[in-house]
């Protein structure tokens, strides 16, 4: 059976879902350079909360992508890693990450540009998003 990630009955787009998460984007790339214990992982992803990064790396785990290794020191901790295929998946969304990186500035101008154009407009709340970060 062939599966398309366009077909709102295809179980594909629940893996699509998770590997298209900001969360896991920036968990993925942490752990691609090497092993890393929670706390490691919660500090080199400013701004997740606990209880997320918690959830997403049991997620990660049960779908195979990270491996949880308990380590056998005292106090006890583990340590998450990327497994072979959290590895190949990390080969699609490195890219991602670095095309975000190299074009946010261009996506800050293209905002304020559209924000600009409907000023004065009756604006929905859509439109009114958080202001936007000053560019340097």
């Amino acid at each position: 059976m062939r599966r398309s990630v366009y077909s709102a009955a295809c179980p594909t787009r629940e893996v699509l879902d998770r590997v298209a998460d900001k969360w896991t984007s920036l968990i993925i790339g942490v752990l691609a350079e090497r092993p890393h214990r929670y706390g490691q992982i919660a500090r080199a992803t400013e701004g997740v909360s606990p209880r997320v990064l918690s959830r997403t790396l049991k997620d990660l785990e049960r779908d195979g992508l990270v491996m949880r290794t308990l380590l056998t020191v005292a106090p006890p901790a583990v340590e998450y890693e990327l497994t072979p295929l959290g590895r190949t998946l990390d080969q699609v969304i490195a890219p991602l990450r670095d095309w975000a990186e190299e074009n946010v500035d261009q996506i800050y101008v293209a905002r304020r540009t559209f924000d600009d154009e409907l000023e004065g407009a009756d604006r929905t709340p859509w439109q009114r998003g958080r202001p936007l970060p000053e560019l340097s």
